[in-house]
């Protein structure tokens, strides 16, 4: 069986052949820490496959968080994300292969069409929360949803991506100083207290993922992450734009203090009760995004296209965030 093959230097030049026995056919997407490729089963299935950057493969405690990133992907396998078919954390070069859900990241659907319409938006907020209540069920803290972490699928959204996930019941402890994660979907915990970090920071990255969906931009925004860190802490989200009808459910999710913030089963619980007579909810959102093609045959490597800004992910910042080096933003009055 060929090994992975490396072709030049750096990650973008990695033009891997095989994982294990899955000979890789096309590229689907990239990111700071690996390649994601298209390849099938024996019995045909389609698979998305992971291959982490060989510059990664050989720094111990990478490969400790990517076997962790494989065990919480098994353990919350299931309706609402890519359910786990193979991996091997300790090969040379480090992979997993999931199933392949077809269609577009929400990061990519709202780039390319616009913001969701508001029985749209409430479509995803159900999915999500149900989402998160079984991926918390299965002890596991996302901490770094986004929309580049949400596929639209056509059976619902799924939640992708545990590289930074943890255990809810894990002795591993986030570092001060080296905080992880996509500034603009972090709680005000993920930077004040990164060792207390739970489940309720989800729910926060959860109303700044409805944010984004509703309007195309996140509750807090500016060019400079630390600004966004002091604005998540300290400032107000900004729900301009957001559906009326979901503006409270959005607020509630965004509050300052994870004990204020609801569950996802109350979330669910205050969908249902509050769902307006003409959403018809029973329409699956994918519905209404259009498919992403799966390439035929093996395509040539190309550089990804550079992230926007909410979506630049595995940003280092400061922790507890005193000021900024800048102006923030001001509370909405």
């Amino acid at each position: 069986m060929p090994s992975l093959r490396d072709s030049g230097v750096g990650p973008e030049a990695e033009h891997p052949e095989y994982a294990g026995q899955y000979r890789l056919e096309a590229r689907l997407g990239a990111g700071g820490m690996g390649v994601v490729h298209l390849a099938r089963s024996s019995s045909g299935l389609l698979l998305a496959v992971k291959v982490i950057h060989a510059e990664f493969a050989q720094d111990p405690e990478f490969r400790g968080r990517f076997r962790q990133e494989v065990a919480a992907a098994r353990r919350v396998s299931g309706a609402f994300t890519a359910p786990v078919v193979d991996a091997d954390p300790d090969a040379e070069r480090p992979w997993m292969a999931t199933l392949h859900i077809p269609g577009p990241t929400l990061s990519e659907h709202v780039k390319r069409n616009g913001p969701l319409a508001p029985g749209e938006v409430r479509r995803l907020a159900a999915g999500l929360a149900e989402a998160l209540r079984d991926i918390h069920r299965a002890g596991v803290v996302h901490r770094d949803l986004k929309p580049g972490n949400v596929l639209l699928a056509a059976d619902g959204p799924k939640v992708i991506d545990f590289g930074i996930s943890r255990p809810s019941d894990s002795e591993m402890r986030t570092e001060t100083g080296k905080l992880i994660g996509t500034p603009p979907f972090m709680a005000p915990e993920q930077f004040q207290r990164p060792r207390e970090v739970g489940p309720a920071a989800d729910v926060f990255a959860l109303g700044s993922v409805l944010v984004h969906a509703a309007t195309g931009r996140g509750p807090f925004d500016s060019d400079s992450p630390y600004i966004v860190a002091y604005q998540v802490v300290h400032d107000e989200a900004d729900l301009a734009g957001v559906p009326e009808e979901l503006a409270p459910l959005i607020e509630s999710c965004l509050a300052k203090d994870p004990a204020d913030r609801p569950t996802p089963d109350a979330l669910m619980e205050l969908l249902r009760t509050h769902a307006p007579a003409q959403v018809p909810t029973e329409v699956p959102l994918a519905c209404t995004v259009s498919a992403v093609r799966i390439p035929e045959q093996r395509q040539p490597v190309r550089a990804a296209a550079a992230p926007s800004r909410a979506e630049t992910t595995h940003v280092r910042a400061p922790a507890p965030v005193e000021s900024p080096a800048g102006p923030a933003r001001p509370a909405r009055p």
